[in-house]
């Protein structure tokens, strides 16, 4: 059996007032990433695989916290561990690619000089190596003239070349464990593509697992093996990226592909899912997928569907997939 770097079991993820749940956005949500694995979660806007590649990395939004639930990493539980020691786990172990790389990075420090700090403050290296680190990580990550670019600023290079410095500043510590929160969304299609083959690239020589988020079942295709898909603050559907895409057992993955474009059939007609995702304080009773669903039957609104085994390594959450109604 493939012992795995992280596990999250039965996750739920809130706000309290007055010390109580008081909303949930993410609830029950379970998934485990192997070492060497990439593995893709996909879903609309607003679907929680943000706020769950945050709980991992301990970056949670202020008012959001983990309200029950087991997140581990390598055997340890990283819920309830104290934030000191919990980040000292990010760099060397756990490294994070934001979506925006102009908010993340800090616009009056030289590029090179952001690089450094990783390996500078957990590798203990002095700061002449570090900078030699850092001109490594950004020759490994495709950027031209890299002592040149690091003594640039953030505002001086293209998003391309940001989000290639946010790489490198993530892979500067050799960590264990990637989490990329939609870093090639604001980019064009090509550069995206560049920037998903140096993603890859660095995975493979490295050995580092990939957590990858992202709402463009394009980008998993290419990127990831395994993946899992959320709605509503659940997975609704999770297996290797050939099971998922090549044979869809839940209605709303089967609506996501079939509302993206198929370039190897461009006479396709797109067909959009209707309706709107569910608020979080207003969700159906039932499946939460049920009131946009053409599917849909009276047993869908009574109760949650559990996630049943629709072939190995694949799992759907349908009560019409499981072939059961209540």
């Amino acid at each position: 059996m493939t012992d795995m770097l992280l596990e999250v079991e039965n996750l739920v993820i809130g706000m309290r007032r007055a010390g109580r749940p008081d909303a949930v956005i993410v609830d029950d949500v379970s998934f485990s990433v192997a070492a060497h694995e990439r593995f893709g979660i996909v879903g609309e806007s607003g679907s929680g695989k943000s706020l769950t590649l945050r709980a991992v990395a301990g970056l949670l939004p202020k008012g959001v916290e983990v309200l029950s639930g087991r997140i581990a990493y390598a055997g340890k539980s990283l819920t309830g561990m104290p934030p000191q020691e919990r980040r000292r786990l990010m760099g060397p172990e756990i490294a994070m690619i934001f979506q925006e790389p102009m908010t993340a990075l800090n616009p009056v420090i030289r590029v090179g000089e952001q690089i450094a700090e990783g390996p500078r403050r957990h590798l203990g290296l002095s700061k002449k190596a570090a900078n030699t680190v850092a001109i490594e990580m950004m020759a490994r990550t495709g950027i031209p003239d890299p002592e040149r670019r690091a003594r640039a600023y953030p505002h001086e290079l293209s998003g391309g070349l940001r989000q290639r410095i946010m790489i490198a500043m993530a892979v500067s510590c050799n960590p264990r464990l990637l989490l990329c929160d939609e870093p090639t969304t604001a980019l064009d299609v090509t550069v995206q593509h560049q920037v998903l083959k140096v993603l890859e690239g660095l995975c493979a020589d490295t050995g580092t697992a990939l957590i990858f988020v992202t709402h463009d079942l394009a980008v998993v295709n290419q990127t990831c093996t395994d993946m899992a898909v959320m709605y509503s603050g659940h997975i609704v559907e999770s297996g290797t990226v050939a099971d998922v895409l090549g044979d869809a057992r839940h209605p709303y993955t089967q609506g996501l592909l079939g509302s993206a474009p198929d370039f190897d059939r461009p006479e396709r007609r797109l067909v959009p899912i209707p309706g709107f995702p569910p608020s979080l304080t207003s969700r159906p009773a039932g499946c939460p997928f049920a009131p946009r669903c053409a599917l849909a039957v009276d047993d869908c609104s009574k109760a949650m569907p559990t996630t049943e085994l629709v072939a190995p390594g694949h799992t759907a959450a349908c009560i019409m997939t499981a072939g059961v109604l209540a």
